[in-house]
């Protein structure tokens, strides 16, 4: 009887111990699909290759185009959240007329509910953000 006892308890923690193995192996898989794209590097941080401030380099010799093509194709290419499309002009025409320092605000500072401040490019000048709406602007008239 005590063998089939001491066995019994064996099996049992041996069935936990696979259960627990399958759980977090499971789970494992699940954080990697649903883990966000890229990490952030915060300056003086240990960030492998990357260094804080590589966007700032890309915007300076980038240009418009590329800021609009890092930061801001993402909703402007398929009209996330109501952001007006590139080459929209019929989208574009009612914030074009109420002028390019309006639309530079909204730019800088962020219209709730869907467009963050600086389009999230933290590393943008405000030159760089200017040239940006600029280049949109010119390409949805």
């Amino acid at each position: 009887m005590k063998i089939e006892k001491a066995l019994l308890a064996i099996a049992l923690l041996a069935t936990m111990l696979v259960q627990t193995v399958i759980a977090s192996t499971i789970e494992d898989e699940i954080t990697a699909r649903i883990k966000k794209a890229g990490n952030l590097c915060i300056q003086g941080d240990e960030c492998g290759q990357a260094t804080a401030g590589t966007a700032t380099v890309a915007n300076a010799t980038g240009g418009a185009d590329a800021i609009y093509k890092a930061s801001c194709s993402t909703c402007h290419s398929i009209g996330v959240a109501g952001a007006p499309k590139l080459g929209d002009k019929d989208a574009w025409a009612p914030r074009v007329s109420k002028g390019m320092d309006a639309l530079y605000a909204s730019v800088f500072n962020g219209i709730a509910p869907g467009m963050p401040a600086r389009g999230l490019c933290f590393t943008c000048s405000d030159d760089d953000l200017k040239a940006v709406v600029d280049l949109m602007v010119d390409q949805s008239k």
